[in-house]
């Protein structure tokens, strides 16, 4: 018998039909002799639905209130999911954020959890009780309402795996696992059988879709295996694991891409001590995530400085650092939001030369001019036109050939 946690995306909960799909799958898992607690998100739509609602009424919604409202798509879904359950013979509750308690810190729509006691859980399941948890959505220790951000409910299922000593979290999705890159990009792209946590943390952050990275955080901080599966079939998906030798051998696992970057550069910007705390400090302190950052060697004093934000931020960005440009004695702002940055990831690159030869030399073949680079032991990313996107990814792939067979 294994303690299993199985959560399933808003797709796989996206009609009635659908969610008495995934009550016949958890009572197969039950009736195979494993207890099971099931994670859930809203059904496909609603959050967005939700949202819409809140901002026509209110374009700046206050986010307190604006929790309270989106939250409600995962009662409505648990509840369905514990009926559907019901009937099928099997005893199953409904679990709201507070009634776990999911306690969360008070950073209202990105809220990030602190504590999550496992008797309330444990209890249900003595009981021979199925608990059907609400994703996304936890309580402050004020008991207000908050939610985690979109792509909580993975968080919510790997920290509760990890809160009540789960065996696995096996994470339900419209993919069938974790691919070399996005199959809609390079049709030659293949299921990765297993991937480490380091590698992905990195694809997560760098536009993989399959998982959000707090998720994964958890995962390698308690070392909890999560397993990436389609709600549509029955096959093997993707292993979330510690890294092993298998691994290394690989000098690259995939290729990622993010579509939605965007580049601010000073031009010529006085190279003297302190001028990076007084660019990016602005952006900070409205909780802009700065991601790549290049300063160019200095010449004559003066250098340039460019960094880049996720695209929606770049109006805020552009508003806050065209002051700070005039105060540093900047000759001109510029921006750039028809980038994106593709991403090479493989833990294997450790213990690999020449993986950056070949990045800069496939993409050179192809005529692409890169912009920006950033590296660390297990990554390479670069910055290069929005345009050429899909042809660079398609040609690092082949370029690794990360369609080979072991």
């Amino acid at each position: 018998m294994a303690l299993i946690v199985q959560k399933f995306g808003g797709t796989s909960v996206g009609s009635l039909e659908r969610i008495k799909n995934v009550a016949r799958r958890v009572a197969k898992a039950r009736d195979a002799g494993n207890d099971v607690v099931v994670v859930v998100s809203a059904m496909a739509g609603e959050t967005d639905r939700l949202l819409k609602l809140a901002k026509e009424l209110s374009p700046m919604p206050d986010p307190r209130e604006l929790d309270v409202v989106v939250s409600t798509g995962e009662q409505v879904s648990v509840a369905l999911l514990s009926m559907a359950l019901l009937d099928m013979g099997c005893k199953a509750r409904s679990f709201l954020g507070f009634q776990v308690p999911m306690q969360t810190d008070e950073a209202f729509s990105k809220a990030r959890i602190v504590r999550i006691p496992n008797g309330p859980i444990h209890q249900a399941l003595h009981e021979g009780v199925i608990p059907v948890v609400a994703g996304f959505q936890g309580i402050t220790k004020e008991g207000r309402i908050t939610t985690l951000g979109r792509g909580g409910s993975d968080t919510t299922a790997v920290a509760l795996g990890c809160a009540i000593a789960a065996d696995v979290v096996e994470i339900y999705t419209d993919v069938d696992g974790v691919y070399t890159t996005d199959p809609n990009i390079c049709p030659k792209a293949k299921k990765l059988a297993k991937v480490s946590y380091e590698e992905m943390l990195e694809m997560a952050s760098l536009g993989a879709k399959v998982l959000q990275t707090r998720c994964v955080e958890f995962g390698m901080n308690y070392g909890m295996p999560i397993h990436v599966r389609s709600s549509f079939n029955d096959e093997e998906g993707t292993w979330i694991m510690k890294e092993d030798e298998s691994m290394e051998r690989e000098h690259v696992t995939g290729i990622t891409c993010d579509r939605k970057e965007a580049k601010v550069t000073l031009k010529k910007v006085p190279d003297r001590p302190g001028i990076a705390a007084a660019i990016l400090g602005p952006a900070a302190e409205r909780a802009i995530n700065v991601d790549m950052i290049v300063q160019n060697v200095s010449t004559e004093g003066f250098t340039d400085f460019s960094f880049t934000v996720n695209r929606s931020d770049l109006p805020c960005a552009k508003e806050l650092i065209e002051p700070v440009a005039r105060q540093v004695g900047a000759e001109a702002v510029e921006t750039a939001d028809s980038i994106a940055k593709v991403s090479i990831v493989g833990v294997g690159m450790r213990s690999h030369a020449g993986i950056a030869k070949k990045v800069f030399e496939t993409l050179a073949k192809e005529g692409i001019n890169i912009q920006m680079i950033s590296t660390s032991e297990i990554k390479i990313s670069v910055v290069i036109d929005d345009r050429y996107t899909e042809l660079a990814v398609r040609a690092l792939h082949d370029a690794f050939e990360l369609d080979k067979e072991p």
